[in-house]
């Protein structure tokens, strides 16, 4: 049962607040033919402690507009008046709505996160000038009138969304001039930018473009996670299926982005499309044909990205129609040809129950996917392999056949597993720990004994690995129990660590108390993986250690010159339901090294024979490279190795990462160098400034 309110022990307390949004932006509540769709109600999380702004435990919205001098004053959703009415009704003039709605979207998307990932949503952590330590962000804020300018973006320094205000400045059968258009009012751009802070928060080094598709993939992930969301809401789906007589492969607002913004921006439609574009020689829809050849003469970050988007819609699409051929026989009489005019309203919400059933499932896999991806670097090819590794590892019988959609519809864009020696799902999958093992190089220094045993790691059979394997877990476990005691540990702290040793988990940790378990067990993860029993699998992991003799670019510990630096980034737990309703528990663990890059080939030949670890400059760019790690707590051992193109000893991948940078590449980067985004303090807001979105 719900705990119940202060003031009562019979009344329940809300499980769930009660809103209201636009559907997608004012523009289509402005069509006399969309009005039934136009607004809706989202159900957001109860926020007992909710606070005017809204301010809660995730998001603080601050109303301040710099452009007009103005601070508006914060709506109260606790407000009996706004209570009664299910929030502030849709207007594009009142400050107040602006806040309920930005506060709104960003919420739903973060229940999306939790569901699918299987813990608390954290923001990135801050990091101070000239400090190495971190401090913990509670709240991401959200500035709906922050600029005066057409963009929107998520600020990975100020750990906020600002969200632009525009005139219109066209006149068209779209557009007025001189009237408004607020980004915080659509449903699309405030949910893309949200998961851009919520991908941030999981993965920051995916800020670091260091390839073609780091950026192209943040872009595309945002645009996912808001296209999918339309599929949430049963009002504005069962319409569109309506419309579109259960096509959902033509042109409707489901796989539409930003209508107004686009439309206001002279684009003459959606600022992004997932399923087609308008033909500029007849100005008519027409749909997106899959190109195999696309990725090869496509560079900028967004229409990249577009490509990763239609990959993922048409794997949707084809699982979507294979769950609804029955429904369609069965209204067709068996000849698959619907007749003229309306569909059956029970055909209507039946097409939309497998398309929210469906779409809800594709949402999911996309979004765990990003757990099994490398920590710095991602390719759509190791997103690709993410995806299928994780829905695998939770659902191991695909009857829907979600898996092959996904490798089929990603092969016919052009996107696939790099080295893959067939196109079979099972080919697809991350490696074991066993099979990392199996596949280690040899070594050229003396071989690492394990403890215990006399054979070297190097004369070890996959069963002798398994063995030391589990010695070496049980070790990291023991040591976690033992590093510190029950008086130094919060009650819910001490709970976690009890519910994880069970091979358990709980969601219900306070947020920071989250964060704070990350910080201490990396350090314990590190401690085992150079100076314990974890030590003897580093090279299985893609790790360098100083008995590999790197080049001496590679960073070096602080505290010892002698050590190559490993940085444990961060250790999560991840609690999920999966096959037959069992609980499936993972321990991720994402470790990271660091080598100092430079920009000419040949001074970073020079300084890799100088020998010593004092340079006359520091390196003009950072490559890392490492793993990650997905652990099984219930039978100790180490699921997936995720390891990233090359270790940091890597001169190829350092090359191919300079030539990049450089602008080398083919195609010619989107902007004059990468160089630009690397450097920059706010790279959202260059990249959306660049791509109007």
């Amino acid at each position: 049962m719900a705990s119940t309110s202060a003031g009562s022990n019979l009344i329940p307390e809300p499980l769930s607040r009660k809103l209201r949004v636009f559907a997608f932006d004012p523009s289509v509540a402005a069509q006399f033919d969309m009005a039934g769709i136009s607004e809706m109600t989202i159900d957001v999380p109860w926020e007992r402690n909710l606070q005017p702004g809204p301010v809660g435990d995730y998001i603080e919205v601050i109303d301040a507009d710099p452009a007009s001098g103005a601070f508006y004053r914060p709506v109260d959703l606790n407000d009996p008046r706004v209570l009664a009415q299910q929030g502030l009704p849709p207007s594009e003039t009142n400050p107040q709505f602006h806040q309920q709605m930005v506060y709104a979207v960003a919420m739903a998307t973060i229940v999306h996160f939790e569901r699918a990932l299987g813990r608390v949503a954290l923001w990135s952590s801050h990091h101070d000038k000239g400090s190495p330590e971190e401090s913990f962000v509670r709240r991401l804020r959200i500035y709906p009138h922050a600029l005066r300018d057409r963009n929107a973006f998520y600020s990975p320094e100020k750990k906020a969304l600002l969200f632009g205000y525009f005139p219109v400045g066209i006149k068209d059968a779209n557009n007025t001039p001189g009237t408004l258009v607020f980004t915080c009012l659509s449903h699309d751009i405030i949910a893309h930018e949200t998961t851009h802070a919520l991908l941030d928060g999981v993965h920051p080094r995916f800020n670091e473009p260091i390839n073609q598709d780091v950026l192209a993939f943040h872009e595309a992930f945002a645009d996912i996670v808001a296209l999918f969301q339309h599929f949430s809401y049963p009002g504005v789906l069962r319409d569109q299926i309506s419309r579109t007589r259960g096509n959902l492969a033509n042109e409707n607002l489901l796989g539409q982005l930003a209508q107004q913004f686009g439309r206001a921006s002279g684009r003459g439609n959606a600022l992004r499309d997932a399923l087609g574009d308008i033909d500029p020689k007849t100005g008519k829809w027409k749909p997106k044909e899959p190109d195999v050849r696309i990725l090869e003469r496509t560079a900028e970050p967004h229409a990249r990205g577009a490509i990763l988007v239609a990959a993922v819609f048409g794997a949707f699409l084809k699982v979507y129609r294979s769950r609804t051929l029955d429904l369609y026989r069965i209204a067709t009489e068996g000849t698959g040809v619907l007749r003229e005019g309306d569909i059956h309203p029970d055909l209507t919400r039946r097409l939309a129950d497998e398309a929210a059933r469906t779409a809800s499932y594709v949402l999911q896999m996309c979004i765990r996917g990003i757990d099994y991806c490398p920590p710095v670097g991602v390719t759509f090819s190791d997103y690709l392999r993410g995806v299928i590794t994780a829905d695998y590892d939770l659902n191991p019988d695909d009857s829907s056949g979600y898996r092959l959609a996904f490798v089929e519809s990603f092969r016919q864009w052009g996107i696939h597993a790099h080295g893959a020696r067939s196109t079979s799902v099972d080919t697809l999958f991350w490696p074991t720990g066993e099979t990392a093992f199996a596949e280690m190089p040899e070594r050229d220094s003396a071989p690492v004994a394990v403890p215990g045993q006399a054979a070297p790691i190097d004369d070890l059979t996959v069963e002798d690995y398994q063995r030391a394997e589990t010695q070496a877990i049980l070790s990291l476990l023991n040591d976690q129990e033992s590093t510190a005691g029950p008086d130094q540990m919060s009650p819910k702290r001490q709970s976690a660590r009890t519910a994880r040793k069970l091979g358990q988990a709980s969601v219900e940790l306070d947020r920071y108390e989250a964060w704070a378990e990350i910080d201490t067990n990396a350090a314990i993860v590190w401690n085992w993986l150079i100076e314990g029993d974890g030590r003897q699998f580093a090279r299985s992991f893609g790790l360098v250690l100083e008995e590999d003799d790197p080049p001496p670019t590679v960073f070096r510990s602080a505290t010892n010159p002698n050590r190559v630096a490993v940085e444990v980034h961060s250790v999560r737990l991840a609690l999920r339901r999966g096959f037959r309703d069992v609980m499936d528990t993972n321990l991720l663990i994402e470790v990271t090294q660091r080598r100092r890059g430079y920009f000419d080939a040949a001074e970073q030949k020079r300084m890799d024979r100088c020998g010593n670890t004092e340079f006359a400059r520091a390196g003009d760019f950072s490559y890392r490279a490492g793993c990650t790690l997905i652990i099984n707590p219930s039978d100790l051992s180490v699921r997936r190795v995720i390891k990233t193109a090359g270790t940091i000893a890597d001169n190829k991948e350092l090359d191919r990462i300079r030539s990049y940078l450089g602008g080398g590449l083919e195609p010619a980067n989107a902007f004059d160098s990468a160089r630009q985004l690397l450097k920059a303090r706010e790279p959202f807001a260059l990249l959306h400034r660049d791509g109007e979105g």
